[in-house]
């Protein structure tokens, strides 16, 4: 069964389009084709995408799925005309909270992923440069200003967890790879030192480590099933010398990567 699902929104789209995947990934046995349309916030615009949610319905034979965080009413009715199963994010919640806060709410677009909370987008921007300036080892002596330091093998998903928290979360993450050299001394680096208590390691899994950087490097030393399960358990004991916190990324998510190192340090975020 095919259906196409359209994420609608005044804006980026990135609320809507994290919600509706939560809500379809309960359905595996759907192939959704997903069409993202941001930036509805005309009348003349949403008749635009009642036309294509139309057109969608009539090729698939099954009425469309329409999720919405569309703030605007006039913008919203012209949308509900359309013979699709209208989701509308806003209205689900909005309304209750209205009801028990007594007060209506500001109907503003863009109090998401706009600029109406300027600290919380100068807070954003300032924890990306800083993981991007201090990825892979890259200006070790900034690191007092790092609120997290990442400890791990090549390709254990040190970098994507990093650059998530900081866009995520508003953390300042940095990031360093143990070499070969910090495996064999099974000693902490000089420039980690002074952010011990900042430190947190990643492993993995050998075979799933292997298979990632075979992927980038086939049939190579560094890529090879005997040097992957070497580097693992060196890193591992590194950490439990060092009383390092460790987390096994095998198999999760960056998201969940992120929000379990998050959890345990205690360290709080900036951004929500």
């Amino acid at each position: 069964m095919q259906r196409t699902v359209f994420i609608l929104s005044d804006r980026t789209g990135v609320t809507a389009e994290t919600l509706g995947h939560s809500l379809l990934s309960q359905f595996e046995s759907v192939d959704f084709v997903q069409r993202t349309i941001p930036f509805v916030d005309t009348v003349e615009r949403a008749r635009d995408a009642v036309e294509l949610i139309e057109q969608a319905g009539s090729h698939d034979g099954h009425r469309a799925i329409v999720f919405s965080t569309l703030v605007d009413r006039d913008v919203r009715a012209v949308l509900k005309t359309a013979n699709a199963l209208f989701i509308d994010f806003f209205e689900t919640f909005i309304g209750p909270l209205e009801k028990t806060f007594q007060h209506s709410s500001s109907h503003m677009v863009g109090r998401t992923h706009g600029l109406a909370d300027l600290r919380s987008y100068m807070t954003r921007m300032e924890a990306i440069n800083y993981t991007l300036n201090h990825d892979d080892g890259l200006n070790s002596q900034g690191y007092e200003h790092a609120d997290m330091v990442l400890l791990g093998v090549s390709r254990s998903g040190k970098t994507p967890t990093c650059l998530y928290m900081a866009m995520s979360f508003g953390i300042r993450a940095a990031n360093y790879p143990l070499t070969e050299e910090d495996l064999a001394d099974l000693r902490l680096p000089p420039e980690l030192e002074a952010c011990r208590d900042r430190l947190h390691g990643l492993s993995i899994d050998p075979q799933r480590l292997h298979d990632i950087r075979e992927e980038r490097r086939p049939q190579s030393r560094y890529a090879s099933l005997t040097q992957c399960r070497y580097e693992v358990s060196r890193a591992e004991a590194l950490f439990r010398r060092e009383r390092i916190a460790c987390l096994n990324t095998s198999f999760s998510s960056i998201e969940e990567i992120a929000t379990a190192i998050l959890h345990k340090s205690g360290l709080k975020r900036r951004l929500f």
